[in-house]
């Protein structure tokens, strides 16, 4: 299967692919596109639940997506049992909400092993990012 740039960017960033991740990417895009947003200095982003791998993972890919880092303060992390991401758009104080949809974190749990882990990482980078996450503005 081909990786397009962008996943391929991913990858080489964080080590290897997984599915925390692919969520990080997706829900970073999904936020800056409802919000109108900018990426790297547009944006604040907190996330709640990403204590421990695999689920800290998803903050690499919420890094690389809306370009928000730890060296520019613009993004935390609050412990928390489950995932919630908050991103806040700077310029207008607009908030989103994000939360994985009911099944997902189950299905997630249920991986066997890197292969598998890695199969359903290139099966949710295929997915509409509304449908795995809930979103409220």
């Amino acid at each position: 299967m081909k990786i397009n740039k962008e996943l391929q960017e991913a990858i080489r960033f964080h080590g290897h692919l997984g599915p925390y991740l692919v969520l990080g990417l997706l829900a970073g895009e999904l936020a800056l596109k409802k919000l109108g947003c900018k990426k790297y200095f547009g944006s604040e982003v907190a996330v709640w639940g990403a204590n421990k791998k695999p689920k800290s993972c998803i903050v690499d890919g919420l890094q690389l997506s809306t370009g928000a880092t730890y060296g520019k303060g613009n993004i935390r992390k609050f412990n928390a049992k489950d995932i919630r991401i908050v991103v806040c758009d700077l310029k207008n104080k607009k908030k989103i909400r994000l939360s994985l949809k009911a099944g997902l974190l189950e299905r997630l749990g249920g991986l066997k092993g890197h292969s598998d882990s890695e199969a359903f990482a290139l099966r949710l980078f295929k997915s509409r990012p509304q449908d795995l996450f809930e979103s409220r503005l």
